[in-house]
């Protein structure tokens, strides 16, 4: 699959335009010719036979609303070509009808712009006439803007869903849903659920029905430009498109009964790894389930009273591997050594080692799935808590779909 171009940066500018358009477009030029291209030497006399093809473009006007197609029609003859490009050049692709009777475009007007139309137009007595035209969009009064992962040119694990988080609410689902297109290089089977991430923002995330093949290319593009989202949420103003390849197949299982990671590359072992999780008992204990490898964070200050835990810890932590929003990582645990492999006393995170924590970081990337299996363990770890969609079944996950 070839690379898919960067994401545009620019928003599309309002262009002021001085002439709103009449419901019946006059044509700019006309000429007649002796001959009917349709049948070559043949005369066509100019009468009542041979009347203006009528032209007439929606929307017209200025300032009208945006989110709708252009559509232009032909009465009295046929469109042979249309042409619909914006105040920056950008054209809106589009088809004449079988009938030639009527175009549309097949996006829709955004908000903010200018539109100069120019309908190709041959009457019933062959009559070649150009017509133009223009209209202008309101501007949005409040724009939704995206959060994607993951992003472009990166190489993940088989787990890693595409994930889209709305700065503002999304009402209009199923309109925003039918904009995003995935492609993959082996015809992946997936779905899109509608969730509430963590930070309590909507999103919306595509996942496979099982663990993504290594090797597969995979491309957005979300088409949301002249969309809106709803109530509250606003018009989005920009497309969006990411392309990215699915690495080796690498699962790590984390059995926090016998204090043992085991790092899985093609279904062979690499390394046993002894760890301690969670202390049993309480609300430091670690979640269970499929959690996704959200980033390799490095050296960070972990502080337990940003996740409810009061004065527990406050310190610098090595090899830092954030798997939930909520706070649990993998993570070098120098201070725990006496536990790694017999006890879970941890406050939530996988702690091992720093000479394995070291090896581990080196080996794992974001998209890793961690199957997380014990007996004193939280809940399966949240769709929006991080990349927990892997914790519903494929039934349950397709259910969340707006377009179900």
């Amino acid at each position: 699959m070839s690379r898919t171009r960067a994401f545009a940066q620019a928003r599309v500018r309002a262009v002021v335009v001085a002439t709103a358009t009449a419901s019946l477009l006059t044509p700019l030029a006309a000429c007649s010719s002796g001959g009917s291209p349709s049948a070559p030497g043949s005369k066509v006399k100019p009468g009542a036979d041979d009347r203006p093809v009528t032209v007439t473009v929606t929307p017209r006007g200025d300032r009208v609303p945006a989110g709708e197609p252009v559509k232009v029609t032909a009465a009295g003859g046929r469109l042979t070509s249309v042409t619909v490009t914006d105040g920056e050049g950008h054209r809106l692709a589009g088809k004449v009808a079988a009938d030639g009777r009527s175009w549309v475009s097949s996006r829709k007007a955004v908000p903010g712009a200018a539109y100069s139309v120019t309908a190709a137009t041959r009457s019933e007595g062959g009559t070649a006439k150009s017509t133009k035209a223009t209209f202008t969009t309101a501007p949005a009064d409040k724009v939704n803007k995206v959060d994607w992962r993951p992003g472009s040119g990166t190489t993940v694990g088989v787990a890693q869903p595409i994930s889209l988080v709305f700065d503002n609410p999304v009402k209009n689902r199923a309109a925003v849903e039918k904009q995003l297109r995935i492609t993959t290089s082996n015809d992946t089977e997936g779905s899109w659920g509608w969730i509430r991430d963590y930070s309590g923002r909507d999103r919306v995330d595509w996942r496979p029905k099982a663990y993504w093949k290594p090797g597969t290319k995979v491309t957005l593009n979300a088409e949301l430009n002249g969309t809106d989202s709803g109530t509250a949420g606003g018009w989005f103003v920009r497309d969006y498109t990411t392309t990215f390849t699915i690495g080796a197949r690498q699962v790590v299982k984390v059995d926090l009964d016998s204090h043992r990671l085991t790092l899985e590359r093609d279904g062979e072992t690499v390394r046993r790894i002894p760890v301690s999780g969670g202390t049993p008992g309480g609300d430091k204990r670690s979640w269970h389930g499929t959690a996704v490898l959200m980033a390799k964070e490095g050296t960070i200050n972990m502080n337990s009273e940003t996740v409810g835990l009061g004065d527990a810890y406050d310190k610098m932590v090595d090899y830092s591997m954030r798997l939930t929003w909520s706070g649990m990582y993998a993570h070098a645990a120098p201070w725990n050594a006496r536990y790694f492999g017999n006890s879970n006393q941890s406050s939530g995170c996988i702690g091992m080692s720093t000479a394995n924590a070291a090896w581990f970081y080196g080996q794992v990337r974001p998209g890793d799935p961690f199957e997380i299996t014990g007996k004193d363990t939280k809940d399966a770890v949240a769709p929006g808590n991080g990349f927990g969609a892997w914790n519903l079944s494929w039934a349950e996950w397709q259910q969340k779909s707006a377009l179900r």
